[in-house]
């Protein structure tokens, strides 16, 4: 085995999103400061962010209308530098979907988190991109296609990272090609991996990051960018909807609105119910020709057998929506896990030696449908505590809780507080968390209960012959390869590519459990969350010899995975672990 190369850091960040690039130029620019206020010459401290992506920006996914707020403190004069933020909201609309119907929301009626002036449609990709230039022209070092296997520690202390090998083969043997990752070592180590990071779970564990804390939601959002002829869709406007697919109006059966579609869950007689699931739609235009749109499901649904990628291609059959795209092209296809669980599930996110920033410390506003501002803020707000301790050569739990400190006396703070409870309102449903949502907003966020308690997802999901009694097999609608695709398909759109000759990165500890008990009970659900194919039940086979029928098994396509994590978070045994392929794998986003 090669030796581990060792590299020496004072601040290693790892996830070159928006809110590992933020902190990077953050504290950057505050030593820079700090040293013309002093007088004396400038030590640029060592920062090195590594990124799993092939390049940055390649596993950046995000809706996204754009709050300027971090930005603008982060780099006053972005316009002047040429940032990719442009396309401002020019008009907006919230809309009830029935199946054949899209009844605009009275403006009294929409609530005020949800207006977006002054706000800009964006790309989060590009973004990202312009970012990782601004950070290199301070002289911050990104390394791309490294991703961090592993934490190095000492007692409580994070030392750093010990980055993935490449060139094991199926086998976990040593290829020919074999290289072995590096280990870094930093003073400080911020982890922005995103949404349920492989490494931010260690440490959470380890460190029990998350007593007394909710236990975080998540939703998981698929999107699409499609070009269509100018003049079909305005630049700027954007579109938010909720009803069909994902809640059944009152006015209209399931099982009718299933029929005109010409969509079956299967014979008739098995029972079928709406989703009733939270989540909804939003349509962007992103620019004169290209169209984002998505959907996004609360992953605290109950139903097993719900489908979110299928849901996504329901929702694309909608008249309102189909008309939109019916002279249009795919263009780009991604998935993403979302934590909408907010200031009560936001773990402890400091320690000795470490931080935890972004998405992976829970920095999102779900009522607000927004999260790239608060990322940033919280890399901004890390970054002013590392400067602290940098100076005073102190990386202690009790130094880096000045990070705390500053997240309690900012707006990242009071955005968060203020629909702290938002979330957890809707998990019984849109009617009920309609109420709660109105309670809130006389109330400051506190609502009838303060906090609401909630669940994890994976404890959410229901037994199967619950929603489909008298089940005789799952019939849907074939994708038409022009407005509805399949996963496999929509997963090239993707661009996701892995290293064929690697270890499995998605574990399952026990396979007996599948076949004894999920099948059984939840109906084998990782073929249905997954939105990228990864997961195949493959059904019972009767033996030509004994002429007894197997009971079937799992066979796993790690190639297809876009790294949403949604496995790892649904699963209801919590029997899917998902750590990190080799660096460069995965999606190869362009402007998501």
């Amino acid at each position: 085995m090669a030796e581990r190369e060792i590299l020496d850091v004072d601040v290693l960040i790892v996830g070159a999103g928006p809110a590992g690039l933020s902190c990077a130029i953050q504290l950057h620019d505050l030593a820079q400061q700090r040293a013309r206020a002093a007088g004396v010459a400038f030590q640029k401290p060592n920062i090195l962010v590594i990124e799993k992506g092939i390049n940055v920006g390649a596993h950046s996914l995000s809706g996204a209308v754009f709050d300027t707020r971090a930005l603008d403190e982060l780099i006053p004069d972005w316009k002047h530098q040429g940032a990719p933020v442009t396309q401002r909201v020019t008009s907006e609309d919230i809309l009830f979907l029935t199946h054949k119907r899209a009844i605009p929301l009275p403006s009294p009626l929409v609530p005020p988190y949800l207006h977006n002036k002054g706000n800009y449609v964006i790309s989060v990709g590009e973004l990202t991109k312009w970012l990782a230039e601004q950070a290199r022209k301070r002289g911050v070092e990104i390394l791309e296609g490294v991703a961090g296997a592993e934490l190095v520690t000492f007692g409580n202390t994070i030392l750093g990272v010990r980055c993935g090998d490449m060139g094991i083969g199926k086998d976990g043997k040593p290829r020919a090609t074999f290289q072995a990752g590096a280990e870094i070592h930093a003073k400080v180590t911020v982890l922005g991996e995103g949404v349920r990071g492989s490494l931010t779970k260690q440490l959470i564990r380890m460190h029990s990051l998350d007593s007394n804390r909710h236990p975080q939601t998540y939703a998981l959002g698929v999107k699409e960018i499609w070009e269509l002829p100018a003049g079909t869709f305005p630049a700027g406007k954007i579109i938010h909807t909720l009803g069909f697919p994902l809640q059944k109006s009152p006015m209209e059966g399931w099982y009718l609105q299933e029929q005109d579609f010409g969509i079956g869950r299967g014979p008739v007689g098995i029972g079928v119910t709406a989703t009733d699931s939270f989540g909804g739609s939003f349509i962007y235009g992103l620019d004169e020709t290209r169209l984002i749109i998505g959907l996004v499901v609360g992953l605290d649904y109950k139903d097993p057998y719900l489908d979110p990628h299928y849901e996504f291609n329901r929702f694309k059959m909608h008249p309102f929506v189909s008309k939109l795209l019916d002279k249009g092209k795919i263009v780009q296809y991604g998935a993403k896990a979302i934590p909408e669980g907010g200031y009560y599930s936001m773990p402890r996110f400091y320690g000795d030696g470490f931080c935890l920033i972004g998405d992976s410390a829970s920095f999102l506003n779900a009522a607000r449908l927004k999260g790239v501002h608060l990322a940033m803020k919280s890399g901004m707000l890390a970054a002013e505590a590392i400067e602290e301790a940098l100076v005073k050569k102190d990386y202690s739990l009790r130094q880096l809780g000045r990070y705390e400190d500053l997240f309690q006396t900012s707006w990242a703070r009071e955005e968060l507080y203020a629909v702290r409870n938002w979330r957890a309102g809707y998990a019984e449903g849109l009617a009920k968390g309609a109420i709660h949502d109105m309670a809130q907003r006389y109330t400051e966020g506190k609502g009838f209960t303060d906090p609401i308690p909630v669940k994890p997802d994976h404890e959410m999901l229901e037994r199967f012959d619950k929603h489909h009694p008298n089940f005789q097999g799952l019939a849907r609608l074939m994708a038409d390869g022009k407005l509805t695709f399949d996963k496999v398909t929509d997963v090239f759109h993707s661009g996701t590519n892995h290293a064929e000759e690697q270890p499995c990165h998605l574990k399952v500890p026990d396979l007996n459990l599948c076949i004894q008990r999920c099948t059984a009970e939840y109906g084998n659900p990782c073929q249905h969350f997954c939105p990228a194919g990864v997961y195949e039940w493959i059904q019972p086979q009767v033996s030509a010899d004994i002429g007894v029928p197997d009971k079937g098994h799992l066979h796993i396509n790690p190639g297809n995975c876009v790294h949403c994590k949604t496995c790892d978070i649904k699963d209801p045994y919590e029997n899917i672990l998902w750590v990190v392929p080799e660096g460069g794998g995965g999606p190869r986003y362009q402007r998501m």
